[in-house]
């Protein structure tokens, strides 16, 4: 089991997530999150994947290929991190790559399928994770980061966008 991390191996400003993911075992989360995540957006009505809750907010198929995004740079940076590299990797402008990647354009069941198959792929590689791997710190954004806050903050950062769907979009 991946142990939650402590503040000093995160950006105070990813203590949220880390909190929104500090149930059990985080890699026990990501699996779950897998299925529940995939379930609510292939359960929605056709059409309401085009919805967003005010104008200059992102729809939810724009909600879910961020997520996607995202869970692609997590697992990079996890993948660097367990293999030594100290190269300060950049940070990422995410409404640039929303609005580049033409999510609006897709099936919102392709999204939902795409962010599946991308949490399964990247399950096969968190769960060889050793503990002292998990320990393992780089740079992002200039920002300390460890393997095991990275796992956490993927887990929490779902979790936040989950819960704003939730709460603003249905």
């Amino acid at each position: 089991m991946i142990n939650q991390p402590q503040p000093d191996e995160y950006a105070p400003f990813y203590a949220n997530y880390i909190s929104l993911a500090s149930q059990g075992n985080t890699i026990e989360t990501l699996t779950r999150l897998k299925d529940s995540t995939y379930n609510f957006f292939i359960s929605l009505p056709a059409g309401k994947g085009d919805f967003a809750y005010a104008e200059g907010k992102w729809t939810i198929k724009e909600v879910l290929g961020h997520l996607i995004d995202s869970e692609r740079i997590f697992a990079y940076r996890t993948l660097r991190f367990i293999r030594n590299d100290q190269t300060n990797l950049p940070g990422f402008d995410q409404d640039l790559f929303v609005t580049n990647a033409h999510f609006n354009e897709r099936d919102l069941n392709d999204l939902a399928l795409e962010f599946k198959t991308v949490r399964e792929s990247n399950l096969y590689f968190f769960r060889t994770i050793t503990e002292p791997d998990s320990l393992k710190t780089g740079l992002a954004n200039g920002n300390i980061i460890s393997v095991r806050a990275l796992l956490y903050i993927a887990a929490g950062h779902e979790l936040h966008h989950l819960h704003i769907l939730n709460e603003r979009y249905l």
